[in-house]
């Protein structure tokens, strides 16, 4: 038993298990955002140039039953939900979906740009920078091993 929770320590506990986690919490926050992008702000503005809800459209498989009350006004018999499929909402995801996907695509091209530019500048850095001028030791060791020459 000791041996199993050493291995998950070792497991839980390193670099790559704690990004994806925090990766992951991050991915929930930024669904929440684009989703509500989608809902509250795209959405409407499509339902009003075109008049429709995507997330409203549905199929109706079996119409509902309204309830029936006798004269003193008690139910007589229970109303019954129709039996709908609920396409829109497929839709409203599929285009929630289309979203995130552009969206990440946008912010990670922005990353590798930012990425390249930065090494650009690193190369461009390390290139203008003057050789480092010798140590005292390795100007000793060089006058050694040019006396060393001179005696073969």
């Amino acid at each position: 038993m000791a041996k199993f929770i050493e291995e998950f320590k070792e497991f839980a506990f390193k670099g790559n298990v704690v990004d994806m986690a925090v990766g992951v919490i991050i991915g929930g926050a930024f669904g929440k955002i684009v989703s509500s992008v989608v809902g509250d702000l795209i959405m409407p503005l499509i339902a009003a140039m075109g008049g429709v809800n995507v997330s409203d459209l549905k199929l109706e498989l079996k119409p509902g039953i309204e309830a029936t009350l006798n004269e003193a006004g008690e139910v007589v018999t229970e109303a019954v939900e129709p039996v709908t499929w609920n396409y829109g909402a497929f839709c409203q995801n599929v285009i929630d979906f289309f979203i995130i996907a552009i969206c990440l695509f946008f912010i990670i091209k922005a990353i590798a740009k930012a990425s390249s530019l930065r090494k650009k500048k690193e190369a461009e850095e390390a290139a203008a920078a003057p050789e480092p001028e010798p140590t005292k030791e390795e100007i000793l060791l060089g006058e050694i091993r040019d006396l060393l020459k001179e005696k073969k």
